[in-house]
């Protein structure tokens, strides 16, 4: 493992989905919020699915899908080593070490036709800002997972897009800030849906999931999305449910 999570005293232990996943995950690094939940609940699965997780970190969303729907195989991507390791221990610490590769590399570095065509699903929760426009963390391991460094969002739809079959599906959470990018990233892909995380009723969203199927035509839907919080800042039923391991319909 790298040297920011090289002991025990350096990760946690933490319950995902209302206790149904265990994550240890670096103390002082990147930790895991609601985003990783929500976009593993957004991603429509079916037995047999095979899933490529880009840039995994400690296997927040492959756990969630392998949660829901124990039938998938999954290959995860994952360049820091301390957290491609963390991936693959969490992995077998929730029963699933045999459905599930972690790969330790840079998206960027990867072979032109790595598996090309060879999966039906890609989930990513990508870095979320160019390096220019970021104020990093002093912590390593929180500068990492949210800045763009070698490969843009480009990089990481168009290598999405390879690993895809045609009408495989990419599913993605990030910034509304960065839509535009993405959209102009995901050329090539049609089915495209938009569904804001909105904090409360009435407020700006900040996050959004996409999703968008390969090789298909249909266009561009803007959905209702969901909205996370109450009057009472508590959960909303809906927003509830989705991060103790309910789907969310992204069709609605």
């Amino acid at each position: 493992m790298s040297s920011s999570i090289a002991t025990e005293d350096a990760v946690t232990e933490d319950a995902l989905l209302g206790g149904r996943v265990r994550l240890r995950q670096p103390r002082d690094g990147y930790r895991v919020a609601v985003d990783p939940v929500l976009l593993a609940a957004a991603v429509p699965l079916r037995a047999g699915d095979r899933v490529l997780d880009l840039g995994c970190g400690a296997g927040a969303v492959f756990l969630c899908l392998l949660a829901r729907e124990p039938a998938l195989t999954v290959t995860a991507v994952e360049r820091d080593p301390g957290m491609a390791g963390l991936a693959r221990a969490n992995a077998g610490l929730n029963g699933c070490g045999d459905s599930v590769e972690v790969v330790q590399a840079d998206v960027a570095a990867l072979p032109v036709d790595w598996r090309d065509g060879g999966f039906d699903q890609a989930v990513s929760n990508p870095p979320f800002l160019p390096a220019e426009r970021a104020d990093p963390s002093p912590l390593p391991g929180r500068a990492a997972a949210g800045i763009e460094d070698g490969s843009d969002l480009g990089a990481w739809v168009a290598r999405a897009g390879r690993c895809l079959r045609h009408k495989g599906r990419l599913t993605m959470v990030h910034r509304v800030d960065r839509l535009g990018d993405l959209l102009a990233a995901l050329d090539g892909f049609g089915e495209v849906v938009v569904y804001p995380l909105w904090p409360r009723a009435g407020r700006d969203a900040r996050r959004l999931i996409v999703t968008a199927r390969k090789g298909v035509r249909t266009p561009l839907r803007l959905a209702a999305g969901l909205v996370l919080h109450g009057d009472d800042g508590g959960y909303t039923k809906a927003a509830d449910a989705a991060l103790r391991g309910a789907g969310l319909d992204l069709s609605s």
